[in-house]
Parts: structure tokens; sequence; C-alpha cells
């Protein structure tokens, strides 16, 4: 297999000129519009160029027509907040951050019908090249990379990841941090990331003063600022502060009123992330999970061996955090019901290839079901997978829905998700930048 994965890196990608009708699905377009059924999906180089009913859309002349009568095309899952690099051999790494391991992972999130991850933050400055290499000329096989860099810490404090010193920002003074912010433009992020959390009371946590720093140099520079938070209370400030967007869910208390208006006065986005809490328990507890094909596709034979084994289970029962975790699920499914029935704008990240238990392309299924067991419906979980993390992002003008004018990432699946948000999971085809390929694991 990574001998493949190589092959496929090294090997320039042909351009496509070849003109597409895809006939006869019906298309979830990931806006508030209702599906398209019976549509015809035109595609011609990289784009979308046509879309409509096939009684009013006619086939052009000299397309291919792809017949996909009964199945249903929703577009590619943009994850905002996920991570490449942290993780080699089933174990998080100082070491792991190498252009092979990016690229292999890029290429996995790509197989499970994740077209664009944003990695938020713990990198190295490897990744602008990656990612300028993609845009220069669309070269390199896997999901479309977008990037915060390293992110903004605070020193001996969140982010606990086990990661070399020139993957994180670790600033002493509001002075420092608005160094680092400028040393972070020069590299034309696509956000900018900040950590306010004591992870259980167990570190310093960033004071207001570096991260108020921090929000408005970015927004001097035309930056967005993406906060990984836990606490109501931070949540709060941050708001107050001007933050853009919330990278995880609010977790110790249900958010109230008062948040919710200025989320909604500003348009603060909310990445619910509920897959980061479960998977710190849910592999032990519920081990039928470990029979699933797609998993085990996902996370391969070291961190399934893991998974399997007796000792983690006994870790994972025996740790004093995980009733703690347990109840910040809870609440992070219940805040998330309230805030999407607000009318917050709600976003999807699964923050993915931070640990071995957060497993790129089968967490971001998951977390659609997740989300939807919350109280969301399939189409608003779709929503903010699609349209809502390209919001975040900042590539909703190119990506995340299915639009004239927008480029060709886009699922065939074999049964439609809006009866059954699992039916994400049935990937027949993933069509990234135009160009059709085979999923990891191909429905049957």
């Amino acid at each position: 297999m990574k001998t493949l994965a190589l092959a496929l890196f090294l090997t320039p990608l042909a351009v496509h000129a070849e003109l597409i009708a895809l006939k006869g699905a019906r298309v979830i377009e990931g806006t508030a519009k209702p599906p398209i059924d019976n549509a015809v999906l035109i595609v011609k180089d990289e784009f979308i160029t046509g879309l409509g009913p096939a009684k009013t859309l006619k086939v052009p002349e000299g397309a291919r027509v792809i017949d996909v009568k009964g199945r249903t095309i929703m577009p590619g899952i943009v994850n905002a907040h996920g991570h490449v690099g942290l993780v080699a051999h089933g174990k998080n790494s100082a070491d792991a951050y190498t252009r092979e391991n990016v690229l292999s992972q890029l290429l996995q999130y790509e197989k499970f019908g994740v077209t664009a991850v944003c990695s938020l933050g713990l990198n190295r400055d490897l990744v602008y090249e990656i990612r300028d290499e993609q845009r220069a000329g669309n070269t390199i096989p896997g999901a479309t990379l977008l990037t915060a860099g390293r992110g903004i810490g605070v020193p001996d404090a969140a982010p606990p990841v086990p990661v070399a010193p020139d993957q994180v920002y670790r600033p002493k003074t509001p002075e420092e941090a608005v160094e680092m912010v400028k040393e972070t433009m020069t590299h034309h992020p696509d956000l900018i990331k900040i950590w306010v959390d004591d992870v259980y009371e167990k570190f310093p946590k960033m004071t207001p003063d570096i991260y108020k720093a921090v929000i408005e140099e970015a927004h001097a520079e035309g930056a967005r600022v993406a906060a990984h938070v836990f606490y109501l209370a931070d949540a709060k400030a941050l708001a107050a502060a001007g933050v853009d967007a919330f990278a995880h869910s609010i977790r110790d208390k249900p958010v109230d009123g008062d948040l919710i208006k200025v989320m909604i006065r500003e348009s603060i986005d909310y990445i619910p992330t509920l897959t980061v809490d479960e998977s710190a328990f849910i592999f032990a507890e519920d081990p039928s999970l470990l029979k699933d094909p797609m998993l085990a596709a996902a996370a391969g034979p070291e961190t399934m061996q893991m998974l399997k084994s007796p000792e983690y289970k006994r870790k994972v029962e025996s740790d004093p955090n995980t009733p703690k975790i347990k109840a910040a699920f809870a609440m992070a499914k219940k805040n998330l019901k309230t805030l999407s029935d607000a009318g917050v704008r709600i976003a999807f990240g699964t923050d993915s290839g931070a640990q071995p238990v957060r497993i790129p392309g089968w967490a971001e299924h998951r977390e659609l079901w997740l989300m939807v067991k919350a109280g969301l419906t399939p189409l608003q979980a779709i929503k903010a997978a699609t349209n809502g993390a390209a919001n975040v992002a900042g590539v909703s003008r190119e990506r995340g829905t299915i639009e004239v004018g927008k480029r060709a990432d886009f699922l065939v699946l074999a049964a439609d998700p809006t009866k059954d948000i699992r039916n994400t999971r049935k990937i027949l085809q993933v069509w990234h930048d135009g160009r059709e390929m085979a999923p990891a694991v191909a429905a049957k």
C-alpha cells in the first residue's frame, strides 16, 4: 500500500478536459435548498458547469454520460478542524511530521470522502509548502490542504500533544504573541488557531491579554481566528474579544442566551467536534465498533491492535478523566442542539489525526452520525460538513457546495443520507477537482 501511495505522489496527474454528465441521481447541494431529484450534473475540467433536473437540463452534445439513477450525490466533506503529520505507526510522535506522512494522510482523507481538510495547528512550515504546491498545479493527490500553521498556545500548556518545538508558538507576553501572528501571516495561513483551555485543570490557561493581542493583530492583517475552547466563561470572553470560530464544543455548562446573541450578531462559527470526547472511551466501551470494516481500513493494523488490547480497555476504564470526558460529551451534544435551534452557524470538524483514536476518514462519518443523534437533521449535518466548514476555512467561493462554477468535489453514494445519515459511508465514487477515484471501502 505504501509503495502504491508513493507512486501516486510521484506521478503527475493527467489534465482532465473531458465533458461528463452524471444523470439520474438525487443531488444534495449542501445549501438550504431541498435536494434535486433525477438531476443532471455536468463536469468539465475541474469544475461544475451545469446542474438541474433532467427534465429541464439537457446533456451537452459529446458529453460522456454516467448513469447514476437511484444514487445520491452530495458535496465532498470539508473538515474545518483536522490534523496531519502527528501520528505515525499508531502513536503520536514528534518525528511524525514528514512529507511522506502528511501526503499519505491527505490521500487517506480523500479516499474516505473528505475532499478538503484544514490542519488546524501543530504543523511544521512544511504544511505551507505542500498546500502551495497543490494550489500551484494541483498535482498532489489527496484532500485539498488548508492550514492554520503552527497555532498559538502558551508555555507548558495546551496543546499537550508531543510535537517538535517548531510546530506550535508559545508566547509569554502580548508583544511576543503579536510578533508570532506577524510571522504566521508571512505564510498566508487560512486561519489563525489559539488554545484557551486548561485540559481538566492540568495546565495553565492562555490569559485574556494574550488572546486579545492575537485576535486584534490577526484581524488587522485580515485573518480569522479559531479558538480551542472548553468552558462557557472562556467562550463568552473570546466572543467579546472578537473571535471568529470556536474549534470545539462548550462542554462544562449549558450555553446561555447571552452567548447565543453574540454568536448570531457576530456570525461566530461553532465546530462541535463531538468525536473528540467520544473517541476517548467509545472503543473500550463498545467493542462492536472494532468489527467495522471502514474503521479497520482507516485505522490500520497497529491502531486496531492497540484498540483491541486488554491493556487499552483497562487504561480507559482506570483513567480518572474518563467520567469527566463522558459528562463533557453529553453536554456537547446538548449545546449543539441548543445552538443549532437558535440559528447559530454550525460548521464541522473532528480533530482527526491529532491522536491515534481520532481516525481520519472514519471520524468524519462518525461525526455526522453523532450530530444527527444530538438532534440535527441529516440535511443540517451535511450542510455543516460541507458549506458550513468551507465558510470557516475560507474556501466557500470554490468548494463546499454543488453549484455551477464551484470545483467538482462530490461523493456518489449508494443510498440516501437524508433517510439515514449512515449512508454517507456507502461511497461508490469520490470526485475531487473533477477527478473520479474509488473510495477506500467501496459500497456494495
